[in-house]
C-alpha cells in the first residue's frame, strides 16, 4: 500500500503488485490484510457451497433410474454416500476456530472429492450411459470456480486433476469411443475457460476493492489525523487533548491512579517572532514540541493549543513529589541551549501543574486550573509543589 502521506487521487494510485497466476499480493503483510478482510465475507459462501454442492451430488439418482442397471445402484450409492462424509466434516470444522487456516482449501477438496466420486461412479456404468452424465462434470467444473469459494489457483488444480483422470479413466481403461471422449474433452475444456477467466476476473476485482477500499480507510484516517493534530507541530491539538483528558476521568472511578497535566507556555516568544521572523518562530515552535515529547513517555500526550502554549497530560503520576520533578524535567528541556540556535535566542517557560482526578474534575477545569498555576509560576518565578489534594490548590 502506499504510505499515508503520498498523494495520488485515490482512482490513480497504483495497483500493489500481484502474482499474475496465483493473485496473491506480494506483499506479505497486504495478503494478511486481504485475507482478514475477505474472511467474515467469504464464510456464508462456502458453508453454502458445502451444503447445497452435496445436496446436488444427491440428487443426482433422480437418473439412476433411467440409465443405470438396479445391479450397480447399491454400489454407486455406497460411493454417493461416502463422498458425502468429506463436506459434512469441512461443514463442522468451519465451526471452529481452526478453519480459518484452511478456508480456501478445504472448499477445493470438497469440489475434487465430489469429482472423483461422480468419476467412479461412471466408472461402473455401462459405456453407452456415460454421455448422459458427463455434462455433470461440467457442473463441476464450474462449480469449482463460481460457486465454491475457493481461490481461483487451487480451482485450476482441481478441474486440471479431474480431466486428467477422466481422460484416464476412459481413455486408457476403458474402451469408449475417441470421437466421443475428444467431443467431451472439448466442452469440458470450454468449461474450464469459460469458468475459470470468470473466476479469475472475480478475484482480481475483489482484490481490487479491497485495495480501493484500503486506500479511501487510509484517507479517512489521514483527514482524521490532520484535523486532530497541529499542522505546525504534529501534536495533538485542544479537540484530541479534551478526548484524552476524558478518557482518564472516565476510567477514576475504577481506579485510584493520579494524573498531571502541565500547562507550558513560553517566556518572551513574541520578540523571536519581531526580531527573527516567523519562520524562526515556526522553527522554535517546532523544537520545542520535539523537546515536550522528549520529555516523558510514549504513551504520554503533548499537545498545543494555539500559539506558544503546550500542553502535556502525564498519567499514572505516582505523587505530588514526582509531578514537581516532571514539571521541572520539562523546564529544563525547553531551556536546553541548542549550538544551533542564535545567540540571542534563550528558551525559557512557565509550567503550570494540576494534579487530577477529583471530586467535579472536568477536563475545561483541569486546564483552567492548570493554567491559572501557570500564570502563579510566571509572575513568581518559583514552581511551587503541588498540594495533594487539587481542589485545595485551586482555592
Amino acid at each position: 500500500m502506499m504510505a499515508p502521506d503520498t498523494f495520488f487521487p485515490i482512482d490513480e494510485r497504483p495497483m500493489p503488485r500481484l502474482h499474475p497466476l496465483t493473485l496473491r499480493f506480494h506483499d506479505p503483510a497486504l495478503e494478511n490484510a486481504y485475507d482478514d478482510y475477505v474472511y467474515p465475507r467469504m464464510l456464508v459462501q462456502w458453508r453454502a457451497a458445502l451444503v447445497i454442492g452435496p445436496a446436488l451430488y444427491v440428487l443426482l439418482f433422480v437418473l439412476d433410474g433411467w440409465y443405470i442397471p438396479e445391479a450397480e445402484r447399491g454400489a454407486l450409492w455406497a460411493i454417493r454416500l461416502g463422498s458425502l462424509i468429506v463436506p459434512i466434516t469441512f461443514i463442522a470444522i468451519t465451526l471452529t476456530r481452526h478453519y480459518r487456516r484452511c478456508a480456501y482449501l478445504l472448499p477445493a477438496l470438497n469440489g475434487l472429492t465430489g469429482g472423483l466420486g461422480l468419476i467412479a461412479m461412471m466408472q461402473l456404468m455401462p459405456l453407452e450411459v456415460v454421455a448422459q452424465y458427463y455434462p455433470v462434470v461440467v457442473v463441476v467444473t464450474f462449480f469449482t470456480y463460481n460457486f465454491s469459494g475457493t481461490r481461483f489457483i487451487y480451482a485450476v488444480a482441481v478441474d486440471v486433476v479431474l480431466l486428467v483422470t477422466y481422460n484416464l479413466c476412459f481413455g486408457v481403461v476403458a474402451d469408449y469411443p475417441g470421437y466421443l471422449l475428444a467431443t467431451q474433452d472439448f466442452f469440458i475444456i470450454c468449461a474450464n475457460l469459460i469458468g475459470g477467466g470468470a473466476g479469475y476476473m472475480v478475484e482480481l476485482q475483489r482484490r481490487r476493492l479491497f485495495v480501493h477500499k484500503q486506500a479511501l480507510e487510509d484517507e479517512r484516517r489521514l483527514h482524521l489525523e490532520r484535523a486532530l493534530h497541529d499542522s505546525l507541530t504534529g501534536l495533538p491539538n485542544r479537540e484530541l487533548l479534551y478526548d484524552r483528558i476524558n478518557q482518564l476521568l472516565a476510567g477514576a472511578p475504577r481506579s485510584t491512579a493520579q494524573h498531571a497535566l502541565y500547562f507550558v507556555d513560553l517566556n518572551d516568544f513574541k520578540p523571536i517572532n519581531d526580531v527573527h521572523g516567523h519562520a524562526v518562530g515556526d522553527q522554535m515552535l517546532q523544537r520545542v514540541a520535539a523537546r515536550l515529547r522528549q520529555a516523558v513517555r510514549d504513551a504520554d500526550t503533548v499537545a498545543r493549543l494555539g500559539g506558544d502554549e503546550f500542553v502535556v497530560l502525564v498519567a499514572q503520576m505516582p505523587d505530588a513529589t514526582a509531578a514537581h520533578l516532571q514539571a521541572e524535567r520539562i523546564q529544563a528541556m525547553v531551556a536546553r541551549r541548542d549550538d544551533d540556535l542564535p545567540s540571542d535566542i534563550a528558551l525559557s517557560a512557565s509550567v503550570g501543574l494540576c494534579l487530577f482526578p477529583y471530586p467535579g474534575a472536568t477536563a475545561d477545569d483541569i486546564i483552567h486550573r492548570a493554567d491559572l498555576a501557570m500564570y502563579h509560576h510566571k509572575a513568581s518565578g518559583t514552581l511551587p509543589l503541588p498540594l495533594t489534594d487539587p481542589q485545595a490548590a485551586a482555592t
